[in-house]
């Protein structure tokens, strides 16, 4: 059955209303009410309208502030779980809506529409989900944040944008949102504006990322003038139907360049381990939900004119290859929790970049959409527990994290399932992702994929071992045993006494006291959204395996069983590398100086000041020159030289008036004063 969705527009109090048809068995057990416009249209638009209400009607009350963000994000998360509901009784299930009506511009059509298919409505679910949990986090978090209100605003905005972009069939709706989550990633990044750290990553994030969207905006022109239209749908069907040519290469590779800035695929990696100056709850929405996976979604939306463009695969192919493998070996050498998931992060996201670049166009997209939502998950839950334990021990520097899932045991199971799942072991929702994006490659590398493909699947297959190696220092490091621990192993002499009583067992008191602790330092939503996440890293897996997802792979068995072995193997030497450790940090056996350079980024810095930097000051700073010393000295000579004529000219006339002179003036005084007389 189709639906026709009216043209609306959101500006029009009178919207008219809809209804889901009872056809199929679940619209007939849950009725659903007639509501105004479509819930594509409010799954955009309400996190927008709640960012504005929380500027304009919470004053200063922080309080009525988070009321408004959470209302907005449960709102969000309905008309998420609605478009699904939708999608359900439609035998065609892509749905388009309109927004502000279509915008005349000439002989260019702008249909301003959005648009909804499973893997974009389940995508959207996850958006709105992790940014509900957020929010409410958020509220714990920043409690005594006198700057809440923006903080809770921006995450809305951010949220909006998002969706916006998720849902765009207009590349100019696309790149509205795509700019907008740029300036929320800079408001959330330097949030707390006071430190200079916050305030250069807030910049450099911003300077990175606009860099790379100058070729975005160039590509994504240049398919729209030459399709006629802004029209996604109509610009695939335009260019599928010319076949590949240069202009289309041209424009998927300036596509491919704005989607490695955003993404922080290499050589624009660098701004994202900064951002974590950001406070927790916005890296863990920048890095789960929002922005890095931004350009996963745009390429999936022109996945049908990337698959026919095999420079642009071939160049997406080799930037996510050695940023997947890159950023996990610095992940590895990170000294700060944080920072080894940024790095975690990036390599995950390029990741799904590779399965892009992968696949063939019998395999799709979806491989790498799955990926998107499963990292999601367990990327969001790290952090909010990394941001958890660092409130209670007062940093997030392997130092000082360590032994914390020891002493808070509340948090051992989050920390726990969240690195099982990055790390992809089974049946945690990361496995059947990194499968699928493995599966992927592997089928494209033998039905025609090429050198994009074969690339992949050795970068996929080297990264996950690398995956493996720094969740297991992570987990090592959180879970090694506290002092008393040790001390008790080390010095405990004879017999053990078992004693009945509760309460006289120290190791039992410490361990509740830990927890009743930890529970008592942060909220009871805050604490159950991160209950949620930890339940979804597992539960998630239904959702990466339904049936709606169109990719056609066929798991390779000895593929898979080899990768698994890798992973023991890696895990199994960092195990071992850690022992004889005191602090039981594999990552101590790593060179001094090679760590520092590890944590410096291997001097990305130096190289863009060398590279970017230095060139455009030296150009800057000559432009200047010409300006000033070549431009602006011809109007400096035309002034100096009338100067000069007027010395001269001043020398060559008198300075006192002449005697005859003296009579000229003399006489028209006289002859004024007969005029003035005789009238």
């Amino acid at each position: 059955m189709n639906i026709d969705w009216p043209d609306l527009s959101w500006s029009d109090l009178q919207l008219p209303s809809f209804s889901v048809p009872g056809a199929g068995l679940l619209a007939d057990l849950v009725p659903v009410p007639d509501l105004p416009g479509t819930p594509t249209q409010w799954v955009v638009l309400v996190p927008a309208l709640a960012a504005l209400a929380g500027l304009l009607l919470s004053g200063r009350s922080s309080r009525l502030a988070a009321w408004i963000a959470v209302g907005g994000g449960l709102l969000t998360v309905f008309f998420a779980l609605a478009q699904l509901y939708v999608l359900l009784n439609l035998e065609d299930p892509r749905l388009t809506a309109g927004t502000t009506g279509a915008l005349p511009l000439g002989e260019l059509q702008v249909p301003f529409t959005l648009v909804t298919t499973w893997p974009l409505a389940l995508i959207a679910v996850t958006v709105a989900a992790v940014a509900l949990i957020v929010q409410v986090y958020s509220r714990w978090y920043l409690w005594y944040d006198p700057r809440y209100r923006v903080f809770a605003a921006t995450v809305s905005v951010f949220t909006a944008a998002m969706l916006l972009t998720v849902h765009a069939d207009d590349v100019l709706l696309l790149l509205v949102g795509w700019e907008v989550m740029g300036w929320c990633s800079y408001l959330l990044i330097g949030h707390h504006s006071t430190k200079a750290a916050a305030r250069r990553a807030s910049t450099k994030a911003l300077l990175v990322t606009r860099t790379a969207d100058a070729g975005m905006v160039v590509g994504l022109l240049v398919l729209a003038a030459g399709a006629g239209t802004t029209s996604i749908a109509g610009i695939v069907e335009h260019w599928g139907r010319t076949g590949p040519s240069t202009t289309l290469t041209a424009a998927m590779v300036l596509v491919v360049v704005g989607v490695a800035g955003k993404s922080a695929l290499f050589p624009f990696q660098d701004w994202l381990p900064d951002a974590m100056e950001g406070p927790t709850p916005a890296s863990a929405l920048i890095h789960a939900a929002t922005m890095v996976a931004a350009g996963t979604v745009v390429l999936t939306h022109l996945f049908d004119l990337l698959a026919v463009t095999d420079p642009a695969r071939l160049l997406l192919a080799v930037l996510a290859a050695v940023t997947t493998l890159g950023a996990a070996m610095l992940a590895f050498a990170q000294g700060d929790l944080k920072r080894l998931l940024a790095w975690s992060t990036v390599s995950q996201v390029a990741l799904m970049l590779a399965a892009l670049a992968a696949a063939t166009p019998q395999v799709g997209p979806d491989a790498a959409a799955q990926h998107l939502v499963a990292h999601a998950w367990f990327k969001a839950l790290l952090f909010l527990a990394t941001g958890w334990l660092a409130v209670l021990v007062g940093g997030t520097a392997m130092a000082a994290m360590a032994s914390g899932t020891r002493r808070y045991r509340v948090l051992r199971r989050r920390f726990g399932w969240g690195l099982l799942a990055l790390a992809g072991v089974p049946p945690f929702v990361g496995f059947f992702s990194k499968e699928m994006i493995l599966g992927a490659a592997e089928s494209g590398s033998v039905a025609g994929g090429g050198l994009p493909s074969v690339i992949v699947l050795s970068a996929v297959g080297a990264a996950a071992p690398l995956t493996a190696a720094y969740c297991m220092r992570a987990w090592l490091v959180l879970d090694r045993p506290t002092d008393a621990e040790r001390h008790a192993r080390d010095y405990h002499q004879g017999a053990v006494e078992r004693i009945d009583d509760f309460f006289d067992q120290p190791q039992v008191v410490h361990e509740a006291e830990g927890i009743e602790r930890a529970e008592s330092a942060i909220s009871s939503s805050a604490r159950s959204g991160t209950s949620i996440l930890t339940l979804m890293t597992l539960l998630g897996s239904l959702m990466v395996l339904l049936p709606v997802w169109r990719t056609d792979v066929h798991l390779n068995l000895q593929l898979l069983l080899a990768t698994l072995l890798l992973m023991v193997v890696a895990a199994t030497a960092v195990a071992l590398a850690a022992r004889g450790v005191r602090t039981r940090d594999a990552g101590a056996r790593i060179p001094a100086s090679l760590s520092l350079a590890a944590e410096r980024g291997l001097g990305a810095d130096y190289a863009y000041r060398l590279l970017v930097a230095t060139p455009v000051l030296a150009l800057a700073r000559a432009v200047a020159w010409f300006d000033r010393e070549v431009l602006d000295a011809w109007v400096r000579g035309a002034g100096a030289g009338a100067r000069l004529l007027g010395q001269g000219t001043e020398l060559l006339t008198p300075r006192r008036a002449t005697p005859a002179l003296a009579l000229v003036l003399a006489g028209v005084l006289v002859l004024g004063t007969i005029g003035v007389l005789t009238t």
